[in-house]
């Protein structure tokens, strides 16, 4: 008993001298400056009881199904980081955006890094920073940073707290805001006397995109990836966006509708294309789907469902699509096309609403395509999942596969 008395002594100690290494205003909550134009503020922290309940209860409702998780063993600390960063299609027009910063409650100086890349959202605040509003990253904090690892996510251009219009699948401005970051956070982790010496990417559905294109911008950069891996990635936006116009499944989501819309402004927005989205989107649903995008009211049943009265019928012909500003645009926005360095692992699911399992495999099948074959990169199936399920199954194993890394 003697023995666990001191024990815990020490280990009281030591949080008490890592919560003094913090500058104050972090841990009352005020904004603290750091290097290169970079701020952080303490949100909140999340002890065991509140990582697990995400784990074993929130979770399984988002996803659908049950899914075993190796449980929390310390709490986490949550923080927003805010930083500049430049918008490349704008010709490098500056910008600041915000990201989420999870630090293990942990003593020690030294902890890995996974950055996490989020999915489709409807809600602009549905993001990293605004943790209580976005699931899938509420699971990554609660499976990695509850067990020893910092947790970055960007918010993106256009969400959280930043006053861009949003860049939905705008391939540079997703990589340069996901790899401003990292660096914003590490800028903020030496002020806080930590290291994180391993780097992990992951991501799902739109993230899965973002992670690849911003492993392709590290490894040009000379960035060392230890490992990334992706769940239901669209890496080949035209492929993805063909698919639903040309090969419909039944099982598709109806919501797909939404992938149209928002990629359709974006790129408007982003390539200064004016008058793209109209282009695309049939005359009765312009000024409905325009106020979805901006995150105006609306009302979502005018939005329909059949994606033959969305769209104008020229983009039925895939020779149209391909040669419309939008399609050439979709066919430029890819992430697999370059000789992969880092261990990669694409996770997929054989019934997923989104992502075919062509799709899912496209990664894979390019890079073994090439002579002797790049074995890098690794298509695994997570089974007959759905797109959420394929999320929540893949996470522990991406967690074990980065244990080993």
């Amino acid at each position: 008993m003697a023995f666990l008395s001191r024990l815990a002594t020490r280990a009281s100690l030591s949080l008490l001298l890592l919560a003094s290494a913090l500058p104050a205003r972090a841990q009352q909550g005020g904004a603290v400056a750091v290097a290169g134009g970079v701020s952080y503020e303490y949100l909140e922290t999340w002890d065991v009881a509140r990582l697990n309940k995400v784990l074993t209860t929130e979770t399984p409702a988002f996803a659908g199904i049950p899914v075993a998780y190796t449980p929390a063993r310390n709490g986490a600390r949550l923080y927003r980081v805010t930083y500049p960063s430049v918008i490349p299609e704008r010709g490098n027009r500056p910008t600041v955006t915000t990201g989420l910063l999870a630090v293990p409650d942990l003593p020690g100086t030294s902890f890995p890094m996974v950055s996490y890349q989020h999915g489709t959202v409807y809600g602009k605040q549905e993001v990293p920073s605004f943790i209580a509003q976005s699931s899938e990253t509420a699971l990554m904090v609660a499976q990695f940073a509850g067990q020893g690892y910092i947790v970055v996510g960007a918010d993106y251009f256009g969400l959280g707290l930043s006053t861009e219009p949003e860049g939905y699948m705008v391939k540079a401005s997703q990589q340069q805001a996901t790899a401003d970051l990292l660096t914003a956070s590490r800028s903020v982790l030496e002020a806080m006397k930590l290291a994180s010496p391993k780097l992990f990417l992951a991501g799902w559905s739109q993230g899965g995109f973002v992670t690849m294109a911003l492993l392709e911008k590290l490894e040009a950069d000379g960035i060392a990836v230890n490992a990334a891996a992706t769940a239901s990635a669209p890496v080949d936006v035209y492929v993805a966006l063909s698919g639903f116009l040309d090969f419909p499944r039944p099982l598709d989501a109806t919501w797909v509708m939404s992938l149209f819309i928002l990629s359709a402004f974006s790129y408007e927005n982003y390539y200064g294309l004016p008058g793209l989205a109209r282009a695309l989107i049939a005359d009765e649903y312009y000024e409905v789907t325009r106020k979805a995008y901006m995150r105006e009211t609306f009302n979502v049943a005018d939005i329909p469902t059949d994606i033959t009265t969305l769209i104008r019928p020229a983009y039925f012909d895939p020779q149209y699509f391909a040669n419309s500003a939008y399609g050439r645009i979709a066919l430029a926005t890819n992430a697999y096309r370059w000789v992969i360095k880092t261990p990669v692992r694409n996770y997929y699911g054989e019934t997923d609403e989104v992502i075919s399992t062509g799709l899912g495999q496209l990664a894979q099948t390019y890079q073994r395509a090439m002579g002797a074959g790049n074995m890098q990169v690794e298509a695994i199936s997570t089974g007959k999942t759905t797109h959420r399920g394929t999320f929540a199954t893949a996470v522990p194993q991406w967690k074990a596969w980065f244990d080993g890394k």
